[in-house]
């Protein structure tokens, strides 16, 4: 037998469907929804209120609610996930803090926040003030010498185990689905697969939890992917408390897209790129009511988060900069070679993640995960505490990677100086600070770059929360910093080239080293995300960088050519196959001359499909047909005979119908004829009363025939979302095509392992 698959098409609905009733109008794990008929079941249910909104002033008055319903859960969206971020910033700002010192005025302060306080510091030492102590200046009364860094060092290690103990801790107990980033399943949730649980309540308080505690460990990892799972863990808290969302998968797929560009509006501080993510990257369905409704809720998103100034700069944009000097048509060379970086860099980390997650799930590894999180975390600590750019957060690495160097900047990257040897001191140099050579500064930066690379490889798709677009920017920032180094150092001491003539005057500051570790970070998140526009409108809107947008373009579209050239999946997308979710990516490309019935089924030598007859099946013939199979829907024909499609009835209406006939109806037992035509077929004389289940079958299931390119096939499953089409000639049925088959038969023409595909 072949499984019939899940239900297509929008077929008339039974009387007592709709009143109360289990099991009604709800799928199974791990199913794929039917848009048509959920799109069908809004409309009845819109035209049946505006009818009615014509009786009453109170019936009036509900279909204005109605209306506004949606609004109104986009605010409590904003509301709630806005107030998340903004806690978590604050928590983890703290947290990360406490790994080196604390605040002995107020313990819950961060070391800023506590140097905020005193009288006695200064803006060049605003870092420095008695109020926050290091661990050996509160435990062994030492500032400095070997075993106050030993101290230190220690401390840094334990309050990173324990946070990261907690966080695996806490996800492997009460919430699993909390781990990772959650991006990937939530594109699979939004093209309609259900997964139980996963934007349950549990897992928005665990998700949370945790993510305070894994970026506060030091892990490689960001919360901005995961806060897009936090923001659609509200979005379907507040669907469930509207009967309008929470009866209807596809209305609140909508909700969940909107939810997504609130997510990353609070993430990043970008409420117009968050609404591009979820148009660009993760919706499947995405009307123009959507559009509008993403942007206010990343509108409210970002004013709560504003509201709550938990960077206490009064901006909200995450990494602000002000550069003094232009960019120039010359320096597009090293920006185009930073975005093939980016593409090569995303290639690599890709293969080299999947490689090493599948290995996971394919060995005892994946049996200990929270070994395999307190190892990662260990070697993360000790070989991040050396170094000063993998020591600190980060986003504050970030930071740090995109300022410009001003006459008060303290930064190491700014403690060179512009001499032939370029390893003098700056000390003789008016308002610049005494530091290191630009070799140290490079050779630091090397060594955080690679150690940074490997490390991230291993953390993302731990059981715990981690976000890979921060670790991807810092990768990015890096390198670009380098070269903006480089390139910088060549102008000062080469300004008669041709290149720098026209633009470097001797002495003058004209590269900006920290513009190219932007333009990095974006080719490198492009390389491994694969974004696009939505890249660079978060880039500038994250930065407050607008007129740098053709670098960032440069950038960010090279990335992406060098990139695709070497497979086209993002790194969502390989996590999702990764995993064996059933999604069918709107940008893949179908291109294989292949038929219908190539691809259907029962193919030859298989048995023939599951179906039933319209007016020669007993209820029992029908309840063993369901007892003994697991499909979902089954095609009626007129006879066996005939093989004539009349429709498609689902399973997930066909028993509770059954049920609610036998406790309803009189006379109906298990000999009961069971018909789908408008009148009852002859029957002989004292015969069981016959069940009528027309109102269930669909009349209208969606059918191609045997000869329809399958290309044009996958091209109707994406966009009208279908879980099956029935395949037919003449009239006569001949097979089926599920989602799944199609995902099959796509991985086989790819050279891909079809059985990766697990689910219905």
């Amino acid at each position: 037998m072949v499984n019939a698959g899940a239900m297509s098409g929008s077929g008339n609905l039974m009387d007592f469907l709709d009143e109360p009733f289990p099991d009604v109008g709800t799928y199974e794990d791990f199913h794929t929804i039917d848009w048509l008929r959920e799109k069908s079941r809004d409309t009845d249910r819109h035209r049946k209120i505006t009818s009615k909104s014509k009786e009453s002033i109170w019936e009036f008055i509900k279909s204005l609610l109605d209306a506004w319903s949606g609004w109104a859960v986009m605010l409590l969206i904003g509301l709630l996930a806005g107030t998340l971020a903004g806690v978590i910033d604050l928590a983890v700002d703290w947290m990360t803090d406490l790994k080196e010192g604390i605040c002995l005025s107020a313990f819950w302060y961060s070391h800023e926040q506590c140097c905020w306080t005193s009288n006695e510091t200064t803006f060049e030492d605003r870092d420095k003030c008695p109020l926050w102590q290091k661990w050996s200046e509160l435990l062994v009364k030492q500032s400095e010498g070997a075993s106050a860094y030993i101290l230190n060092y220690l401390m840094y290690i334990l309050w990173a185990l324990l946070f990261a103990f907690l966080a695996v801790s806490l996800v492997r107990v009460f919430a699993p689905y909390a781990c990772g980033s959650g991006i990937p399943e939530i594109k699979t949730i939004l093209s309609g697969f259900i997964i139980r649980g996963y934007l349950g309540k549990w897992t928005l308080l665990i998700k949370t939890v945790t993510l305070v505690l894994v970026v506060s460990s030091g892990l490689s990892l960001g919360k901005e992917g995961p806060l897009v799972h936090v923001a659609c863990c509200c979005g379907n808290f507040f669907s469930s408390l509207f009967s309008k969302y929470s009866k209807n998968e596809g209305k609140r797929r909508e909700v969940l897209s909107a939810a997504a560009a609130a997510g990353v509006s609070v993430a990043f501080g970008a409420p117009i790129g968050g609404v591009l993510f979820s148009l660009e990257e993760v919706s499947y369905y995405f009307p123009l009511k959507t559009l509008w409704r993403s942007f206010f809720a990343a509108l409210v998103a970002a004013f709560t988060l504003r509201s709550i100034n938990p960077f206490g700069n009064s901006r909200l944009v995450l990494f602000y900069v002000e550069y003094h000097t232009p960019w120039y048509m010359a320096e597009l060379f090293p920006f185009i070679l930073l975005g093939v970086f980016g593409g090569l860099w995303g290639t690599l980390f890709i293969r080299c993640n999947i490689a090493w997650c599948r290995r996971r799930k394919t060995t005892k590894l994946g049996k200990y995960p929270v070994l395999e999180v307190i190892a990662v975390t260990a070697i993360t600590a000790i070989v991040a505490y050396p170094n000063p750019y993998t020591r600190r957060s980060t986003s504050e690495l970030i930071s740090e990677l995109f300022n410009d160097c001003g006459a008060l900047e303290s930064s190491q990257l700014c403690d060179y100086i512009n001499d032939p040897n370029m390893t003098r001191p700056v000390d003789d140099i008016p308002d610049r600070p005494a530091g290191v050579g630009v070799y140290t500064a490079m050779w630091q930066l090397a060594l955080a770059l690679i150690f940074k690379i490997v490390i991230t490889i291993f953390t993302f798709g731990m059981k715990i929360p981690s976000g890979l677009f921060i670790p991807s920017m810092a990768v990015g920032a890096m390198a670009g910093r380098m070269v903006g180094i480089g390139v910088e150092q060549l102008a000062y001491h080469h300004h008669d080239w041709i290149i720098f003539r026209n633009w470097c005057r001797p002495g003058a500051d004209c590269v900006t080293p920290g513009l190219y570790a932007m333009v990095g970070a974006a080719a490198c998140l492009g390389g491994v995300t694969r974004m696009t526009v939505s890249l660079v409108v978060i880039m500038f809107e994250l930065t407050g960088g607008l007129e740098y947008i053709v670098p960032l373009m440069a950038a960010a579209v090279t990335s992406k050519w060098v990139a695709d050239a070497f497979g086209k999946e993002g790194i969502y997308e390989a996590h999702i196959h990764l995993n064996g979710y059933p999604f069918l990516d709107v940008k893949d490309e179908f291109t294989h001359r292949t038929l219908a019935t190539d691809v259907m089924r029962p193919r030859r030598g298989e048995p023939p499909l599951s179906v039933l007859t319209q007016g020669s099946m007993t209820v029992e013939d029908v309840e063993t047909l369901i007892k003994e199979t697991d499909y979902n829907g089954f095609p009626v024909v007129v006879s066996r005979d005939s093989e004539r499609l009349i429709g498609f009835a689902q399973r997930r209406e066909l028993i509770p119908a059954i049920k609610n006939a036998r406790q309803r109806q009189e006379g109906i037992v298990s000999d009961s004829v069971m018909y789908f035509t408008e009148e009852p077929p002859e029957l002989p004389a004292n015969s069981p009363q016959p069940l009528k289940l027309r109102r269930v079958l669909n009349l209208s299931p969606f059918t191609v025939t045997d000869h329809t390119p399958m290309e044009t096939v996958v091209d109707i499953f994406r966009k009208l979302g279908l879980r099956q089409c029935l395949v037919t000639r003449s009239g006569r049925l001949l097979g089926i095509i599920t989602k799944k088959d199609v995902l099959r038969h796509m991985a086989q023409m790819a050279n891909q392992d079809p059985e990766s595909i697990m689910f219905n």
